[in-house]
């Protein structure tokens, strides 16, 4: 939901409704329920196992749901690497929990990759990924793919000799989609369908809990359906992805390894197939319900003030109010880095407190290139003097906008291009202009997004902002500043505002004008394995040739490098896939050069100096929260343009 639907939601919580009607409870007879906990400590500390020969193997890396009930489903997730001549990995399921997490972990796969296309798109794939269960009611185990999976019919016979070939019993393929069915038909293999596991089920609780939101019948999730945090969703069939809501309703069966209800099970919501929910529940759309998923039946139920009040509580304990992020308006110097510290984050924003933070420790052998920011307060007077606050509070107010996200991006586009064509204050104008002349010498620089909604405990803002590159001229720079104002407004980053309940009306942006480097190589270094929480200490580098825009974008396949202080080594994981790169136009701006020939991006030397200054900044910041740092390197000094507080899962 938009801002003002999670206000007069609340609204609702506090005030509750009349009206409602009586509790529907259903109690038919699922033949299986795949809900519960992965094991607190795993069975065994191997990530993956070659081949299963026994039974204790498969306990060993399976995970059961309901244990020790009639609804159990023992299951463990499989890889095939057929660049490996089939090599087939039984990941421990208990360590991990998506097939993702396994590749990325044991850097089989970057996380930059289109992971989706490659897996389950792809024809001629590297990996086949799936799942092998044991399937109570036929007493056989099976092995499936997702519904969604574009398998073609030789690689799942391919999956199907592998797997028999390594497991201690025969397993059957369970089709999940009629094309999967069809496929198949033709093969020489045990099959085991659905309806043979679950003959005239008609319910099926793919997760045991409790919630209350906001039914929403979905007859047909595209682009222009808005989904809030706070619904219970109604859909026909199982969707490719969704955002954390309250509940999930499936009128369809859907098997209950697909990866959003393994979501479901995270976010720790209802989630059930029901057959022909989407009729069944008609008469409580739109409606507050308490909604409860049990082993054997469900129920629903109008939510009245009680059920809303003690909602309302718990959502406040999980912080799920609208805020505004901190922010002082009254400063109106433009000041260097040398004049800020990190506690100027509330006037400068969080990009340039921290670099000056950094700027000021004057580690040896590392340069934070100078610069000057422009702080909230013109912003917000620009917003006042054009009108543009009143713009932002009728978007607020606006249905087509709250709850259409067609619309509402095609509208920011709209408003990015008011504010870059907004008048500029002449005075402000003169005395950036200035400042740029006489302290930065007039020469390229980037000016750089630096707001009060990144860097927070729980939302990092990374990406989300326009920084622009190499400005040369007076007007492109004040038209930049515009740019870097607009920005707060970009799409993606409305949504992740809203998603994290900031209050839009509180966001504030300010200008960082840095003079430029023409890098000949630049990336990114977090001071942590970002992939493998078990290798304590050391250091990840993402690195391009030229200026980093791409490594930032994540488009192109970065040299990836390892530092392990356990072994002391640098360990080059994958090499740049870059076929140009990108670096200063002498009339302003970037240009892009094809480039060939060697793939090395840093040498040896290069990399522990990295190493060193990134152990640095962590301690400027304290020395416990981790660090993400933007760098570059050029003629033998290493550069720093950003640290940032590393959010897990950004």
């Amino acid at each position: 939901m938009k801002v003002k639907t999670n206000l007069l939601a609340l609204a609702l919580l506090v005030g509750g409704f009349s009206g409602v009607s009586a509790q529907m409870t259903r109690k038919p007879s699922p033949t299986r329920e795949p809900r519960g906990a992965m094991a607190k400590k795993p069975a065994t500390a191997k990530r993956s196992l070659p081949a299963i020969k026994t039974q204790k193997d498969f306990d060993a890396v399976a995970r059961v749901y309901h244990q020790g009930t009639p609804f159990a489903l023992p299951h463990a997730m499989f890889i095939v690497d057929r660049k490996n001549k089939n090599k087939i990995y039984y990941v421990n399921s208990q360590k991990y929990r998506f097939h993702k997490d396994f590749l990325i972990a044991n850097y089989m796969v970057l996380k930059g990759e289109d992971f989706f296309e490659d897996i389950y798109i792809k024809e001629n794939r590297r990996f086949i990924v799936g799942t092998i269960a044991w399937q109570a009611p036929v007493k056989r185990f099976t092995f499936e793919f997702w519904d969604g999976d574009l398998i073609p019919a030789n690689l799942i016979k391919e999956t199907y000799d592998t797997i028999n070939k390594t497991f201690f019993t025969r397993v059957a393929f369970k089709p999940n989609s009629i094309r999967q069915e069809e496929l198949s038909a033709r093969l020489n293999l045990k099959r085991i369908s659905s309806d043979e596991i679950s003959k005239n089920q008609e319910y099926l609780a793919l997760n045991t809990a409790k919630g209350v939101g906001r039914v929403h019948i979905i007859d047909r999730l595209d682009d222009t359906v808005e989904i809030g945090y706070n619904e219970i969703l109604v859909l026909k069939e199982v969707p490719l992805n969704l955002p954390p809501v309250a509940g999930i309703i499936i009128a369809q069966p859907s098997t209950p390894l697909s990866h959003i209800n393994l979501l479901a099970k995270g976010w720790g919501i209802p989630n059930a197939y029901i057959k022909d929910a989407d009729q069944l529940f008609r008469q409580y759309d739109t409606w507050w319900v308490e909604f409860e998923t049990k082993l054997t039946s469900y129920t629903v139920k109008p939510a009245d003030k009680k059920i809303l009040d003690a909602h309302a509580a718990r959502e406040r304990e999980l912080n799920r109010v609208v805020k505004a992020p901190p922010s002082n308006l009254k400063i109106t110097k433009l000041a260097a880095l040398g004049e800020m510290r990190r506690r100027d984050s509330v006037s400068y924003g969080a990009k340039a407190a921290n670099l000056a933070e950094v700027y000021n420790a004057k580690l040896p052998r590392v340069v934070v290139p100078e610069g000057f920011a422009v702080p909230f307060y013109f912003y917000d007077q620009f917003m006042k003097a054009n009108g543009f606050d009143e713009k932002v509070e009728d978007f607020l107010y606006d249905n087509d906008f709250i709850h259409n996200p067609r619309a509402r991006r095609q509208k920011l586009e709209e408003f990015r291009g008011q504010i870059i064509a907004g008048k500029f204050d002449d005075r402000l104008k003169a005395e950036i202009i200035e400042k740029w002349k006489t302290q930065l010498g007039g020469k390229g620089v980037f000016v750089r997004s630096s707001s009060n909604s990144e860097d927070l405990p729980n939302f990092s803002g990374a990406g989300l902002y326009t920084s622009v590159a190499n400005v040369t001229e007076e007007e492109k720079l004040i038209e930049a500043v515009k740019t870097v104002w607009a920005s707060i407004w970009n799409f993606e980053a409305y949504e992740a505002r809203e998603r994290s309940f900031i209050d839009h009306r509180g966001v504030y942006m300010a200008a960082f004008i840095q003079s430029g480097i023409n890098s000949e190589a630049s990336g990114v270094m977090i001071t942590k394995d970002p992939f493998d929480p078990e290798n304590k200490g050391a250091i990840y580098i993402s690195a391009k040739r030229g200026l980093g825009i791409k490594v930032v974008e994540g488009k192109k396949v970065a040299e990836q490098i390892l530092f392990t202080p356990k072994s002391n080594a640098v360990q080059v994981l994958t090499r740049s896939g870059e076929d140009s790169l990108l670096v200063f136009d002498e009339k302003g701006g970037i240009k892009e050069i094809p480039i060939s020939g060697e793939r090395a991006v840093l040498t040896n030397q290069v990399a522990r100096d990295l190493v060193k200054a990134g152990l640095a900044i962590k301690r400027i910041f304290g020395g416990k929260t981790e660090q993400d740092i933007e760098w570059g390197y050029a003629k033998g000094q290493i550069y720093i343009f950003q640290s940032r507080p590393f959010i897990e899962g950004k």
